[in-house]
């Protein structure tokens, strides 16, 4: 009788149940709060990446602010010599730790902008070009110190006639297995690799520039050669070097680039040249000014 009167009753045992689940419910809802939420975004990168939060933490907007206004300036060489102001110096300029300093100069030295040396300081180790939008469309004459003009040489790795591969067929408007001109080149500014671009172009305009001498950009190389355009189209993205772009670039694995696919159009309208340009984010940057006309 004092065994069985000592066993929990079936009421008891549901009781047990329900408030063991409760604080299993009660820890679920916990996690889930402090548990930062992974979204699924479009796998371009093959990655999940999470759900982006924005700190209250006033250094690192600090530390982001100083890296961005530093890196603008390394980009438009305004420091004389490449040399950055010391530590010090940026502390006393912009009201800032010393901690805070260190930690965006880090952010400069990961992307390869700096170089820090005892002794020496802080110094710009790229030297960025930059050229104004109209000048990048073909559409104007080159400036005086533009890369545009007499600056740029290329260094051919294929130039030959192949047929249009099925979807370049398409936005040149033509049947695929169409014979093209192949023109591949990594476009060099002061010796240091700029861009890879690699150019499908349509005949006739493939006739003139087969066997012309390219020694300069790629406007140049086809006015030289007597190719006209009338108007020409870009589409940009970014994306990240990997193995083979970084080998013929020059630059680090992960480095940013700047992607973009360009159509160039002849007299009537007609697409014949759809070129796959990579350029590097981290020496290159586009002007771009545009005057409103005022009322």
């Amino acid at each position: 009788m004092s065994e069985l009167a000592s066993e929990p009753s079936g009421t008891m045992l549901a009781e047990d149940a329900a408030a063991a689940c409760r604080v299993r419910q009660s820890r679920m809802i916990g996690l889930a709060r402090n548990t930062q939420v992974i979204q699924r975004r479009s796998p371009g990168n093959g990655r999940y990446l999470p759900s982006p939060r924005v700190s209250r933490e006033p250094r690192i907007h600090e530390v982001r602010r100083l890296r961005d206004m530093l890196r603008a300036a390394v980009h438009g060489e305004q420091f004389r010599d490449g040399i950055l102001p010391s530590e010090a110096e940026l502390m006393s300029a912009h009201g800032l730790s010393r901690a805070t300093v260190r930690e965006a100069l880090a952010l400069l030295r990961n992307e390869g902008l700096i170089e820090r040396t005892q002794g020496i300081g802080t110094q710009a180790i790229v030297h960025s070009v930059s050229t104004a939008w109209a000048e990048a469309h073909g559409a104007a004459e080159p400036a005086k110190d533009s890369m545009f003009n007499r600056r740029m040489r290329p260094r051919m790795i294929d130039r030959s006639i192949v047929t249009v591969p099925t979807t370049v067929a398409g936005r040149l408007q033509v049947p695929a297995g169409t014979p093209c001109l192949r023109l591949e080149y990594v476009a060099l500014v002061e010796e240091e690799a700029m861009a890879l671009a690699t150019n499908y172009v349509l005949f006739p305009e493939a006739a003139k520039l087969r066997d012309a001498p390219f020694v300069s950009d790629w406007y140049a190389f086809m006015a030289e050669a007597g190719v006209e355009l009338s108007e020409t189209e870009f589409v940009f993205g970014c994306e990240l070097a990997d193995a083979p772009l970084a080998t013929v670039l020059g630059v680090r694995e992960g480095a940013p680039l700047i992607s973009m696919e360009q159509l160039i159009y002849d007299r009537d309208g007609r697409p014949f040249d759809l070129a796959f340009i990579h350029t590097c984010g981290e020496r290159f940057r586009f002007v771009s000014r545009v005057f409103k006309e005022l009322s």
